[in-house]
């Protein structure tokens, strides 16, 4: 059990039986009538927020969820095939399972997978990765880094924002959580 006053964001409890991560929360004290904390939460499994208000002391289950350190090791037709680095058991999930992450996933990447009650809830990338550009419009001599960006496509097939001057072949860094571009590699 967990205290709504030691809410912080990212805290993960169990509401009417479901995960809900906490994206957002403010502790209020009005001058009349008893302290009360303000949430915003989100639910893990299918993204959905809902804003939802907590009396001061009010206790919930904190969710116990089980991170573990997988390697992705090979993709069967729709299937992703990723072993735990401690067991060495293999583990099956679909594109719909881990979500966005899977336009940046590659064989040999190390992954967090997230489960709760035997029920893999998210898979967790590092929060960028390097990748080779496959696909992009020539550059131009005098292409700057401060002039534009173009779009480029990288070796796993995703579509990210570039500067003009970079190029097919060129390996770059991109922040998988905004999809941008960080620089070259």
């Amino acid at each position: 059990m967990i205290s709504s006053n030691d809410f912080r964001t990212g805290v993960t409890i169990e509401l009417d039986g479901g995960v809900w991560r906490v994206v957002e929360f403010l502790h209020v004290k009005p001058g009349k009538g008893s302290a009360f904390v303000r949430t915003k939460l989100k639910n893990v499994q299918s993204g959905n927020t809902v804003e939802r208000t907590f009396r001061a002391g009010e206790t919930v289950p904190q969710a116990n969820l089980d991170k573990r350190v997988m390697q992705h090791t090979y993709r069967e037709g729709e299937q992703f095939v990723f072993m735990d680095m401690e067991t060495y058991e293999e583990t099956r999930l679909n594109a719909e399972q881990i979500g966005d992450g899977v336009k940046y996933l590659i064989e040999g990447m190390e992954v967090n997978v997230v489960r709760w009650n035997d029920q893999v809830l998210e898979v967790e990338l590092p929060n960028s990765v390097v990748l080779e550009v496959t696909e992009t419009d020539p550059g131009i001599k005098g292409d700057t880094a401060t002039g534009g960006t173009k779009p480029a496509t990288v070796a796993t097939g995703a579509q990210v924002m570039v500067p003009l001057f970079i190029s097919v072949g060129e390996r770059i860094k991109i922040d998988t959580r905004s999809d941008t571009y960080l620089g070259r590699e």
